[in-house]
């Protein structure tokens, strides 16, 4: 059975916005979080599960390129695919859509597997497993 990227729907809150009626720069690495935590909660265990497992999955680099401003009450599709799954290491990639289907944001994450003492872990086997469908997948899409 084919996989096809995962989309998370977000409307842009007031909140969110500077006074110039454009998202806050610093805002969609919450948005992406937000993604990514509901892509893993469809495949495996959540966030919290792992954490209770004493495996949690820092941030070490983010990348983002904004390619054009989001908007107050714009609703957004955040598409996340994994792009790498090593041994300690699980890179996402992330692309941020308007309702109209334009490009807003294009972004790459990169994690390290560690324990609750921040000493890198092997990525457990079956979250790799459960990942690996989706590997690269957003750049099939095209």
């Amino acid at each position: 059975m084919a996989v096809e990227t995962f989309r998370h729907a977000h409307r842009v809150t007031y909140a969110e916005c500077t006074v110039g009626n454009h998202v806050y720069h610093s805002r969609y690495l919450d948005m992406l979080e937000a993604a990514r935590g509901e892509f893993l909660r469809k495949l495996v265990p959540t966030v919290l599960v792992w954490q209770e497992r004493s495996l949690i999955f820092p941030v070490i680099e983010a990348r983002l390129r904004y390619k054009s401003p989001a908007r107050y009450d714009d609703m957004l599709t955040i598409e996340v695919w994994p792009t790498a799954i090593e041994r300690v290491r699980l890179n996402f990639a992330h692309r941020i859509l308007n309702q109209n289907g334009k490009l807003i944001l294009e972004a790459e994450t990169f994690h390290v597997c560690t324990g609750l003492n921040e000493k890198p872990k092997r990525i457990p086997e079956e979250l790799a497993a459960k990942l690996a469908p989706y590997l690269n997948i957003g750049t099939k899409a095209g």
